[in-house]
């Protein structure tokens, strides 16, 4: 029995999503686990960082599968790239200890997300960015997100919590400017369902003058959804990396 680890990237645009779904079968997951099941002949199940929601994408996702094969490293990833569509592409293959577990084993976990704020969307940036109709300030935006450095309970910034701790830590957030664009880049232990896109809303009201900072430490204190900013929409969130 041999574990691995495969790192993907992929473009979340026509896809419902990660997570194998029962009402249908146009997720990520379902991709990959069709292409294993050829390759290995067997039913394999994969187990992932964490979920991405339907439209977000990512550029470093990993997932581990075990199972038993003679296949090498490179073979498999040249296999499962044959069959992936073009949308979807293994980065690496690396054999592991069969301890490592993909989602238990996470140390960090790097989103992005990005606005843009000029007259009309770029074409070919379209489908990876969310268009605003303000210019916020991005220096309130930055003391707002020192507020949010640390460890506390999140889960005002979540739509669910189904997690027995609402409580993640969030070590780094960095908001940049080029041009038009607005980058937002996130690294926290873990995230709860939304967390991001919740964040980034609260963030760009604050820089947009819909809230003051003090807000900030209202959500964090009563946690409470309800006094947070709104969902971003899916296509801007990308999933950077995950670090073990």
């Amino acid at each position: 029995m041999k574990n691995f680890k495969l790192t993907v990237e992929y473009d979340g645009s026509r896809y419902s999503g990660w997570q194998r779904q029962g009402n249908t079968n146009n997720t990520i997951q379902h991709k990959f686990e069709e292409i294993l099941f050829k390759m290995l002949g067997v039913k394999t199940e994969i187990f992932a960082s964490g979920r991405t929601d339907s439209g977000v994408h990512a550029k470093g996702q990993v997932f581990n599968f075990k199972c038993e094969t003679t296949l090498t490293e490179i073979e498999i990833k040249l296999y499962i790239n044959k069959y992936l569509p073009e949308d979807i592409r293994v980065l690496s293959v690396e054999s592991v200890d069969m301890r490592f577990h993909s989602r238990l084993s996470v140390k960090s976990k790097t989103y992005q997300y990005r606005m843009f704020n000029g007259s009309k969307c770029p074409v070919f940036e379209r489908k990876y960015v969310t268009c605003v109709n303000e210019t916020p300030d991005i220096e309130i935006m930055k003391k707002g997100a020192e507020k949010l450095v640390g460890k506390f309970d999140f889960k005002g910034f979540s739509t669910k919590t189904f997690k027995k701790s609402t409580f993640r830590e969030i070590y780094d957030i960095c908001i940049n400017a080029e041009g038009d664009f607005i980058n937002i880049t996130i690294t926290g232990n873990g995230f709860l369902y939304n967390m991001v896109r919740i964040i980034t809303g609260t963030l760009y009201e604050l820089g947009t003058g819909k809230r003051d900072l003090s807000s900030i430490d209202e959500i964090l204190e009563k946690c409470d959804r309800s006094l947070a900013g709104i969902t971003m929409p899916p296509q801007g969130l990308c999933l950077l990396k995950v670090d073990y």
